[in-house]
This record gives structure tokens, C-alpha cells and sequence, in this order.
């Protein structure tokens, strides 16, 4: 028996309990499916980006965030350690990804009729949700972490 059965009618513990739930699923689907455009930058480089930066008159090395955006950041959100700051580096690096490679696209449709940066705008709005519902009781932070 836990302390919410005790002090809370079922239907508001089942309701607490589900939302643990679907924290949990949010950031594994966030943190999940973002890592493989990290792994895929780790396996090609960053030349790509790099490249975008020197056209744009910033240093090239800045490029190299990416791995923090796509790699560090995705991991902490899976596995719920330090999430509210890792889901706003994943949102921080959604935006600039947003500038610098698909400004030209923000209100064009795909072939299937959606938005063409719908997936670019669902890491960004999952991230901010991330971060502002915090990791959850299912997370290597708890949910009582300061920065989870």
C-alpha cells in the first residue's frame, strides 16, 4: 500500500499513476527516437552542419554541439537524470536545427498533406513538455530531483 492509496480516492491514485506512466512514455519516445539522428551524425560526421555554420559566418566547430543535442542530451531524457535541463538542450537544438537546415520549409506540406517539419516540431514540443513536466517517478532521478 502506498502513501497516495491511503490519502487519495482510487480514481485520483489511478490518475497519478497514469501520468507517471505517460511520463515515462514521452521521454523514451523523445529520447528514444532522437538518439538515432545522433548515432547517424556520430557514424557520418558533422561535416554537413559545419559547413551551414562556415556559410552563415560562425565557427565551424560549433558544430560539434550536435553530439550534446543528439547524444548526451536524448540519453539523460531516456534514462531520467538531469531531464528538465536535457530536454531544453533537445528543444535549444531543435530550434537552431529548424534555422539553420529547414527554415525554408516552415510552412510547406509534405507528399502526405502534413506539415513538412512535423517531426522537427515534435521533438521540439515533446522536449518542451519534457521539461516542463519533469522526469517522473520511473527515472535514475526520481521525481523529487531538483532538475528532473
Amino acid at each position: 500500500m502506498n502513501v497516495a492509496s491511503v490519502l487519495l480516492p482510487d480514481s485520483m491514485a489511478r490518475m497519478l499513476w497514469t501520468a507517471e506512466i505517460g511520463k515515462l512514455v514521452m521521454r523514451l519516445t523523445l529520447g528514444g527516437l532522437l538518439i538515432f539522428h545522433g548515432v547517424a551524425k556520430l557514424r557520418s560526421g558533422v561535416g554537413g552542419i559545419a559547413g551551414r555554420l562556415e556559410e552563415l559566418g560562425l565557427p565551424e566547430s560549433l558544430a560539434y554541439l550536435v553530439y550534446i543535442g543528439e547524444v548526451v542530451a536524448p540519453l539523460l531524457v531516456i534514462i531520467g537524470l538531469w531531464t528538465r535541463p536535457a530536454a531544453l538542450i533537445v528543444a535549444i537544438n531543435m530550434v537552431v536545427a529548424i534555422a539553420l537546415a529547414h527554415s525554408g520549409q516552415i510552412i510547406d506540406f509534405g507528399r502526405s498533406g502534413g506539415l513538412a517539419l512535423e517531426l522537427q516540431a515534435f521533438y521540439l514540443f515533446t522536449a518542451i513538455a519534457v521539461a516542463l513536466l519533469g522526469a517522473g517517478r520511473f527515472s535514475a532521478g526520481g521525481s523529487a530531483g531538483r532538475f528532473n
